[in-house]
């Protein structure tokens, strides 16, 4: 890799709707040979409990990052030059075998992981967190996990299944791959099987904040909560983009009302800009339920912050 990243295809040369959608137009992995952070998908949603679709999310949101700008005014830098980004393709798994597609994706991440990137992953159903998980885990120790969902995603099994959307967090506490000391969950709202299931979650260590929370206090006082409950741990964030209000994010398998907006998302990732981020993912989108890529476009920009996050943290390393 030379010294100088190489970064988007140039739009005012090559028009944006023309040539392959990698994420942000970034360069293939195989092209540039290796990357501080890797943008991969993982088309598997044979999880899910509800609508299916997510499957297609990590495509849809990469046609929707072609109008990413290699700017960020937001965090006043400038990702693609601070560090080498790249799109890693997609994980190829086994829909047919959720316990398989588990073990491939947790392979693959520690491939790429032993080559020095970060992974900003696009899903894919929610069942691909825990091997991601696994994976980050192994690097850096149990790790601070920041959960924005819609959804608790601790519950115990599906019809007798262990590994589905709705356990993955579940498994990690039990695998101790967590850092049980810094666990939120960011957005919770909706009805619940019983009381039960916020007992549960707090004895594994979750603390919540629910949509009205974010409504009632605003996106900084949040931010600065997380951050003092992070504080220096190295920090995994897991975005379901069901987080969002289903009017900013219609394209998802399990909508519930009374969501946080695209724009409060944001803001909150922004203010996470100082925490130690080495991993994220952003799943459940599911395209054909999408209008106008609402949905997409939400999950592309989010990406975008979080990348942004560690391509700065990266560059900040080097310097220091």
């Amino acid at each position: 890799m030379s010294t100088q990243p190489r970064g988007p295809v140039d739009s005012s040369r090559i028009p944006r709707y023309a040539g392959p959608a990698t994420f942000a137009r970034l360069p293939r992995l195989d092209e540039v040979g290796s990357a501080d952070v890797a943008v991969v998908g993982v088309p598997f949603d044979s999880g899910v409990s509800y609508r299916p679709g997510a499957r297609f999310g990590g495509n849809a949101i990469r046609e929707a990052s072609r109008l990413l700008r290699p700017y960020n005014p937001a965090q006043d830098a400038s990702p693609f030059a601070l560090a080498q980004v790249a799109d890693a393709g997609d994980i190829a798994v086994n829909p047919f075998n959720i316990n398989e597609a588990v073990e491939t994706v947790e392979a693959a991440a520690d491939e790429l992981l032993a080559g020095g990137s970060r992974l900003m992953t696009l899903g894919g159903d929610h069942t691909i967190a825990l091997p991601l998980l696994r994976s980050v885990a192994k690097k850096h120790g149990p790790v601070a996990l920041l959960h924005f969902d819609a959804h608790l995603d601790t519950w115990d099994t599906y019809f007798g299944a262990e590994y589905t959307h709705g356990t993955p967090f579940r498994r990690a506490v039990e695998e101790g791959i967590l850092d049980t000391e810094a666990l939120s969950h960011v957005g919770t709202r909706g009805p619940l099987y019983g009381k039960q299931d916020l007992d549960d979650d707090a004895k594994m260590g979750f603390g919540i904040v629910t949509s009205a929370d974010v409504y009632r206090r605003g996106a900084d006082e949040v931010a600065d909560q997380l951050r003092q409950r992070i504080g220096d741990r190295p920090l995994y964030i897991s975005i379901d983009i069901d987080v969002l209000d289903p009017a900013h994010a219609p394209g998802t398998g399990t909508p519930e009302a009374g969501g946080m907006t695209s724009r409060e998302l944001l803001e909150i990732i922004r203010g996470l800009s100082s925490c130690n981020l080495v991993s994220a993912d952003v799943v459940e989108v599911a395209p054909a339920y999408d209008h106008a890529e609402i949905t997409s476009v939400a999950a592309s920009h989010t990406a975008y912050e979080l990348t942004t996050i560690m391509s700065r943290q990266i560059a900040a390393s080097r310097q220091g």
